[in-house]
C-alpha cells in the first residue's frame, strides 16, 4: 500500500496497487505549479486510488484541454494530474507521497523545454516532448 497527504493533512489518500510509471516532468505548467525544476509523478491505476480524509475538500484546475490538475486549496500542496487520454490512470506527485516506494525505471519528459539553469544529470532516458506523442 501506498499512502500520502498534502502538506497541511487536510486531503490524504492510500494507492493499494503499485506504481507503473515513474516520470519526471520539465514543462514550464510543472515547474510553475511546483516551483522547481521538475515535477516527479508516480502512475497510478485510477481504480486502486482512494482518498482518505478531504476527498471533498480538493479543488482542481484545468490548465490544458488534456489536464487536470489537482491540489489542496488550503495549503497549494499539488497532489496529481489527471490526463483525458488516460481515463484510467492517475499521475501523483511524488513529493506528497510516504514512505519507500517500489518504482520502475524513471525518465525525463519535455526536456525540450527544461529550465535553462537546471542541468539533468543522471543517465535516465530523456524525451523532447511526451514520449506517447
Amino acid at each position: 500500500m501506498i499512502s500520502g497527504k498534502c502538506e497541511c493533512g487536510g486531503v490524504a489518500y492510500r494507492v493499494d496497487g503499485e506504481i507503473h510509471d515513474y516520470s519526471h516532468c520539465h514543462c514550464s505548467q510543472c515547474r510553475r505549479l511546483h516551483g522547481a525544476a521538475f515535477a516527479s509523478f508516480a502512475g497510478v491505476v485510477r481504480d486502486t486510488f482512494s482518498y482518505l480524509p478531504g476527498k471533498d475538500r480538493i479543488a482542481s484546475y484545468a490548465s490544458s484541454s488534456t489536464h487536470s490538475r489537482v491540489f489542496c486549496p488550503n495549503c497549494g500542496s499539488n497532489i496529481m494530474v489527471e490526463l483525458t487520454s488516460e481515463p484510467n490512470d492517475l499521475y501523483i506527485a511524488m513529493g506528497t507521497m510516504d514512505g519507500e516506494l517500489s518504482l520502475p525505471a524513471g525518465y525525463h519528459i519535455y526536456v525540450g523545454s527544461k529550465a535553462s539553469w537546471h542541468s539533468i544529470t543522471d543517465d535516465l532516458l530523456q524525451f523532447d516532448t511526451d514520449p506517447e506523442d
